[in-house]
Parts: C-alpha cells; structure tokens; sequence
C-alpha cells in the first residue's frame, strides 16, 4: 500500500497559530493532503486558509454545515470522511510538526505489515510563561519504552510507561473500521477514548519516543488547562468505552479493567448507597452483554462495599 497520508486540522479561532501548523505539513514529502475544518471561526481562520490555499492545492478546506462551531471530535470525523490518502494524521491549530515527521512511520509500516498505527513523541512550544509545576510536567508526551502492541491497552490505561499525543499519531484509515469515529459527545478526551479503542482493536506499533516529531503550543486559551473539564469528563470517556466495548465484543477481561477504573473514580464522590446502585444499574442496563457477566455481580455496590455497609460481619 502507497504511503500517502492526509493530515487532519480542526481549526476554531486560530489566526495566530493556523499558517505555522499547515507550512509544518507542507514539509512533509510524505502529505498528500493537508485537510483544514474550519469548526466556525470568527476570526481571521479563513482568510488566512483560503490565502495558503492559492498557494498550495493541496490545501483543502471543509465546513460543518451552516458553518456551525462542533468541536475538535466532530471536526477530526468529518477530515476522516473526507480523505483521499491510505493514511491518516492529526495536528492541531495551535501546533506544528517538526522535520521528518513520517519517515520512521513508514519504515514501520513496511516493516511491519500487521501495523494499524505508529505513535511517536510530542514536545512543547511554549507561547506564555509557565508555572513552577508545568515546568516539571510539560517536557514530553511519550511512552518511556517500547511497548508491544498487545500489552498497549494495559499500559496506556495504569499510565505505568507515559502517554502519546494525537500529534504523534498515524493510522491507516481503515482503523476507523474497527474503532468507529471519535466520540463527538466528548469535549475533552476524545482522544484518549479513541487511543485506547484502538490499543484494544487494532496493532499500535510505538516509533520515535526519546525526542519530539511534533510541538504542542502552550499558550493561555490551552483547554488541557482546564482541570474542570478534564474531572467531568474523565468518567465521561470511561462510560463510552464501557458503551462501544459492550457492543464490539470486547473481552471480559478488559472491561473488567474499565470498571475497576470507574470504580475507583465514582467511589472517591463518596456517593450515597442509592446513589451508587443508580449508577450502575444505569452502567449495566446499557451494556447488556455485562449485565448478564460475572461483571455485574462482582461491582454491585453493596456487593463491593460489603465490608464497609456491614462490617460486624468481618470481625
């Protein structure tokens, strides 16, 4: 398979980061496309795309219909729909890639021909000052190691060997067979959600992970600085891949995994008993093949908080 990759931009009220992001890609011998969706800026976004546009035919840009503001999920599916490119890549606005972004990438997919994804490391670009802690924290997104595909899943969901970027992700296009599309009722971590389906699914080869083929752009309007965000939907994403493993036939294994995070995160709301059993009734009415698993047995809430509802009984 010809390794021609389409480059995926969500773009929202970019005008001073757009035209560093896509000159970035125009670098890459290995683009065929550079796909912009324009998710309804109102600033100068578009005058800049159709200006590179004139320049560059590989540019194209698309719409959300009547020019609506959707969100980088709904904006990434709508590129993928439009690919012509047996590969796919992703870079947001505010970031930019670095010199031979694709070349290990393809290596990797030759070499290996059962490769559904290659993930490399991100670094930063720092547009503000940062505090103390970001200093310690925003040095590079990697893994720490090269991990097997099969154990990817695992290692991605306990954090033991770091985390990727989508910046430093390329996948051929029929992943999105196996996985779906990115959940577009996801503000924040949709990536992740659509990372570990893949992890789950499909055969994740690990790249470049001691330096970065990509920058991310820290700047003040960052949403990953929104804790708030994050803390809701956190569960959120947990949910949908409870949701998408029920109906892809995930193993029991593996959603046992998922629960066991949920749990962990529900029980630290310090939720009432009503409360809890609500919420998982709620979580297994909708996944019917764990409903009737040992699953739905194993994380009732008075079954998993028996000690603690009756503890006269463990004396």
């Amino acid at each position: 398979m010809k390794f021609s990759v389409s480059v995926i931009i969500p773009a929202y009220n970019c005008d001073l980061f757009i035209e560093k992001a896509i000159n970035s890609v125009l670098l890459q011998p290995e683009v065929v496309e550079i796909i912009v969706v324009n998710d309804g800026s109102r600033d100068k976004t578009q005058n800049i795309l159709e200006n590179l546009q004139k320049q560059n035919p590989i540019i194209k840009i698309y719409y959300h219909q009547n020019n609506k503001n959707r969100g980088r999920a709904a904006s990434r599916n709508l590129g993928i729909k439009k690919s012509k490119g047996n590969y796919v890549a992703f870079l947001d606005a505010d970031d930019f890639y670095l010199e031979n972004r694709f070349v290990l990438d393809k290596k990797i997919f030759e070499t290996n021909k059962d490769a559904d994804g290659v993930y490399n490391a991100v670094g930063f670009c720092f547009y503000r000052e940062l505090t103390s802690v970001e200093e310690q924290e925003l040095t590079l997104n990697t893994v720490n190691q090269i991990i097997n595909p099969e154990a990817l899943f695992e290692a991605l969901i306990s954090g033991k060997h770091g985390h990727f970027q989508i910046d430093g992700l390329t996948v051929k296009k029929a992943i999105f067979d196996f996985t779906g599309f990115f959940n577009e009722t996801l503000v924040v971590a949709e990536d992740t959600d659509i990372f570990w389906k893949m992890a789950i699914k499909a055969k994740l080869y690990t790249g470049v992970i001691d330096y970065p083929l990509a920058l991310r752009g820290v700047h003040n309007s960052n949403v990953f600085n929104r804790d708030d965000l994050y803390k809701e939907y956190t569960i959120k994403m947990y949910e949908s891949l409870i949701f998408w493993s029920s109906k892809n036939k995930v193993s029991i294994a593996i959603a046992d995994t998922l629960f066991k995070w949920i749990w962990l995160i529900t029980y630290k709301q310090k939720n009432t008993l009503i409360n809890y059993i609500k919420y998982w009734s709620y979580l297994f009415i909708n996944t019917p093949r764990f409903l009737f698993s040992v699953l739905s047995i194993k994380y009732f809430p008075i079954i998993r908080l028996r000690q603690k509802l009756f503890p006269f009984l463990f004396k």
